[in-house]
């Protein structure tokens, strides 16, 4: 597989915790998003974050990974809702950082009970890309459960 690029832009104004910006997801032109400070620490009020982008790659990242653990075992999902919540907070030593992503999977699998659907969504955690980036940096919660 060849190696493979993504890119997005920021343009911040003004300091801090007064300032705003845009982020631009700039390789598939999907939008261009405001950011704040007031949006990472108080509520998002319409706008969002670096860790709710980090949120959003991790549990689209996930979903995938996961999906084709499933094919590759024989038992394909038919479908997978993620959610993922990554967590900011304080940092040791002074100032913040993000500290975990808890990864929260529903799916539709025909041939597993609940104690394999678990075991497999740990498994998949391993093969997930974004998952291996920020392994050792962060906790990496899996909860996984069946729907009825």
């Amino acid at each position: 597989m060849a190696t493979t690029d993504r890119q997005a832009r920021v343009t911040w104004q003004g300091a801090l915790t007064t300032g705003s910006g845009e982020v631009e997801l700039a390789s598939s032109l999907a939008g261009t998003f405001p950011v704040t400070w007031a949006s990472r620490v108080e509520a998002p009020e319409g706008r969002t974050s670096p860790e709710e982008l980090l949120a959003a790659a991790h549990a689209a990242c996930y979903a995938m990974a996961f999906s084709h653990s499933l094919a590759q075992d024989g038992t394909p999902p038919q479908r997978l809702h993620v959610q993922a919540t990554v967590s900011l907070g304080p940092k040791d030593g002074g100032g913040i950082q993000v500290n975990a992503s808890h990864l929260e999977v529903t799916g539709v699998v025909p041939g597993l009970d609940a104690a394999a659907f678990q075991a497999a969504a740990e498994k998949a955690e391993q093969g997930c890309p974004i998952s291996n980036a920020v392994r050792g940096n962060l906790e990496i919660t899996v909860r996984g459960t069946l729907e009825e």
